[in-house]
């Protein structure tokens, strides 16, 4: 029996064979070519791009079908990279100056944007490769006059699938079939690989280097997605373990979901408002599903990437209405674009050299403010369909708050002229870096409510990068540092008479919902499968309970105390969700 670690990407247990999926490199064969067949290369390269354009349209409408439209999404990204006009000209140019064959030409082209996108720190553009990456297989198959995918399409018993990485059109073609799990080389927790996974109840564990020649056909494991584990050859008493661990997780699903309509409230009737966080509105039955009671964080920056250009008012206008009508009347925070540094237009834009602090959210909006304008227009306008509120990302300071406000005031009286129609909204700002936790007494009087951004508030206060395997291990969101900061947030939020909420990942750690609970949290926003465990939590707890667990956190010394401890609090409470 032999334990392997890799990265959890979609939670549960399952056990079986093998089944390795290698990875085709295809080989391209270079020729040269005179000038005079250039136009014939670039016609073979457009056939090229609608015959994939109508395979990507296949999958699309296939899984549109069996998993829902906001799964068929996932392929807009790979038919953006077939319209990028930046692509064509390339190839063009590559074709005129080298007078090789179009495969060649093209392989060169997307391998070299390839291998800026993985030198980025940004996790999200190192995985949207396997977008790119998909394509360009596709289009090389079908230069080169290949059919099929090297993706077995009739599986004859339940395996669980092993490969270097999967692309989104292989897992989306696999998901009908006996997939127990999947496990790949490469990846993380936000690749298509995992997304999918956990959509379709898939466990699945990724960055587990090695794994096609650790892991050999017919090789009998356990894969335990939740941590990240997959066990070679398991002994008896090993598999009995995790049979029982399986019936644990279906009882706890099963009562998990009895809870979706009761409030999130404790013992002694103190409310904490539950929310979701989405990126689409194609998310929001999911949201509704699950019991939220809003959306306390929709990322629009979605809207405005894999694209040739910014989306129009309208169109953005149409995304909030429909948000705003299926939630209604229950309130949706829109966060104005997090857009710049590392999230980009094209998907072949190369990003800066250091993009968690470049030029993104708010510095981004308040230098581009034509187009921050139009995404205000647009989000006024939606106003009167449901209850909207604002907040801007990565805020500094009380100027840069001050600022995008004016702009705001700007645009409502531009529409008011134009007797546009708009409701009053609350503005807010996220509290993501540590300069505006520090300073939260002195923005708290400019907004109608805080939201705690813990992902990039960690990173920033601990100056660990979150993707860097070589010092994940400190990037630690117990650590004393970081509490005190979410302390002082909570603390002049309230002294200045304005809710504060979290949105990040610690948001939705049981573990830590005694802890915010007890540190006066108002709202918990995150994914909506982790509402239930929250509310799990909060229901079975006084909030008295809370805040002497709380006071008691404080106090300690380090990150691993607070984790020992709130561990043992939450095993007083709610045995069934400690392991």
């Amino acid at each position: 029996m032999n334990t392997l670690k890799g990265i959890a990407a979609a939670p549960g247990i399952a056990m079986g064979k093998i089944l390795a999926v290698d990875s085709e490199e295809l080989l391209v064969p270079k020729r040269t070519i005179a000038e005079n067949e250039i136009p014939l290369e670039v016609l073979r390269f457009e056939e090229a791009l609608i015959h994939t354009r109508h395979q990507i349209l296949e999958i699309q409408k296939r899984l549109a079908q069996d998993l829902g439209q906001e799964h068929a999404e996932i392929f807009n990204a790979h038919l953006l990279v077939l319209e990028d006009q930046s692509l064509r000209e390339e190839i063009i140019h590559g074709l005129k100056k080298d007078h090789l064959n179009v495969e060649v030409v093209f392989n060169e082209v997307v391998r070299r944007h390839l291998k800026a996108f993985s030198r980025t720190n940004d996790e999200y553009l190192r995985e949207r490769t396997a977008d790119i990456e998909d394509v360009r297989k596709r289009i090389l198959r079908n230069l080169l006059g290949k059919t099929g995918d090297q993706v077995p399409q009739v599986l004859k018993e339940p395996v669980i699938i092993v490969a270097h990485d999967l692309s989104p059109s292989e897992t989306a073609q696999m998901h009908k079939r006996h997939v127990l799990a999947f496990v790949t080389e490469i990846g993380g927790r936000t690749s298509h690989t995992a997304i999918m996974a956990k959509s379709l109840e898939i466990p699945a564990v990724v960055g587990l280097a090695g794994a096609i020649e650790l892991l050999q056909k017919g090789h009998q494991v356990i894969v335990d997605g939740s941590k990240g584990d997959v066990i070679l050859d398991p002994d008896p008493e090993t598999i009995e373990r995790y049979r029982l661990e399986q019936r644990r997780q279906q009882e706890i699903n099963r009562q998990l979901l009895q809870l979706k309509h009761l409030a999130a409230e404790t013992l002694d009737h103190h409310h904490v408002h539950l929310s979701s966080n989405i990126e689409l509105p194609e998310e929001v039955p999911s949201v509704i599903a699950h019991g939220a009671a809003g959306i306390g964080l929709y990322r629009t920056e979605f809207l405005y990437m894999n694209r040739s250009g910014f989306p129009t008012e309208e169109e953005q206008y149409r995304a909030y209405r429909s948000v705003l009508e299926q939630m209604a009347p229950n309130p949706v925070v829109i966060r104005t674009m997090d857009l710049g540094g590392d999230k980009f237009i094209s998907p072949m834009h190369l990003p800066e050299m250091n993009p968690f602090m470049g030029w993104r959210g708010i510095r981004f909006s308040l230098a581009r403010p034509d187009i921050f304008r139009t995404q205000l227009r647009a989000i006024l306008r939606a106003s009167v369909h449901g209850k909207v509120k604002m907040m801007f990302p990565l805020v500094s300071g009380v100027e840069e708050v001050q600022r995008a406000k004016e702009i705001l005031a700007e645009v409502r009286q531009e529409m008011d002229r134009e007797s546009v129609p708009m409701a009053p909204i609350e503005v807010g700002a996220m509290m993501e870096v540590p300069s505006a936790a520090i300073t939260s007494d002195l923005i708290a009087p400019e907004v109608d409510f805080f939201s705690i951004g813990t992902n990039d508030l960690i990173q920033y206060s601990l100056a660990v990068d979150r993707v860097n395997e070589k010092i994940a291990h400190l990037y630690e969101p117990t650590h004393p540092a970081v509490l005190r900061l979410i302390e002082q947030v909570i603390a002049s939020a309230h002294a200045n008479k304005i809710p504060v909420a979290m949105c990040g990942e610690m948001a939705g750690e049981p573990t830590m919902t005694l802890l915010l609970l007890g540190m006066g949290i108002d709202e918990l926003s995150t994914s909506p499968v982790q509402l239930p465990l929250v509310k799990r939590v909060i229901r079975a707890v006084e909030y008295s309970y809370a805040k002497t667990v709380a006071e008691q956190a404080m106090k300690l010394k380090s990150s691993k105390e607070v984790e020992t401890f709130l561990l043992a609090s939450l095993r007083q409470v709610a045995p069934d969700l400690v392991e």
